[in-house]
């Protein structure tokens, strides 16, 4: 692990509660795709974050960092970002990166800012193998908190392997995609697993009801499920 400090050099506000935030680090710095990265608050205070720039994008770090007053644990991060304009980060962590020894299908499945794990697989094994079946399930609340499904549907023009499914929960009557949960929405569109590698972040009972449908009723393999949230369970 490397401790670096990182001046923050933007700080766009995507959604009332999202913020995208890039850092430019002091010092060389690598990760796989998929790993993340912990905020250093002080010597007992470290708060991990997904990195949604992929490992080839060696001159900045882009986070997703979604913050509200009842995220108090994100909003102090927030805090500091915006008080200070530089934070101190301890680089890399985590073992749910990107996996490519063979080329199996990918299905990526997010919820909400979760997306900024799936994104830097997404674009990492674009760039590796463009004619790899890849399929990304994003999920929210509100269409507004799919904040990149613009960037997606622009992706899957470009490489036509890739499929993108957006889904909300909550949808309002100009919705024209699909409505529920991402994972209804897998179920509804795999009937076997067996043979793909997946790639989750969310809430942390997402991952693990996820887990636990995706073994006993699409017969996927265990040993090729990653997601930070199961580093919890």
């Amino acid at each position: 692990m490397t401790i670096l400090s990182c001046k923050v050099t933007s700080v766009e506000a995507i959604t009332d509660t999202v913020y995208r935030v890039r850092l430019l680090p002091e010092a060389d710095f690598s990760f796989q795709a998929g790993q993340y990265l912990m905020v250093v608050m002080d010597e007992r205070d470290k708060r991990p974050f997904s990195m949604a720039s992929t490992p080839a994008e060696r001159d900045f770090i882009e986070l997703h960092i979604g913050a509200s007053e009842l995220n108090l644990y994100a909003m102090a991060v927030m805090d500091r970002i915006l008080k200070q304009r530089e934070i101190v980060v301890d680089i890399p962590h985590g073992e749910a990166w990107l996996r490519d020894e063979d080329d199996r299908p990918l299905v990526l499945i997010a919820g909400g800012t979760g997306f900024s794990y799936v994104r830097s697989i997404l674009f990492t094994a674009l760039a590796r193998n463009p004619n790899r079946d890849i399929a990304i399930y994003w999920g929210g609340r509100e269409e507004k908190h799919l904040y990149d499904l613009a960037e997606l549907e622009a992706l899957s023009v470009r490489y036509p392997r890739l499929r993108v499914e957006a889904v909300v929960e909550q949808p309002d009557e100009n919705w024209r995609g699909r409505t529920g949960t991402v994972l209804t929405a897998v179920l509804q569109d795999y009937g076997s697993l067996a043979e793909h590698d997946i790639y989750i972040a969310g809430r942390f009972e997402m991952a693990k009801i996820a887990r636990d449908l995706f073994c006993n009723e699409r017969n996927a393999r265990e040993d090729r499920m990653f997601g930070d949230a199961f580093a919890f369970i």
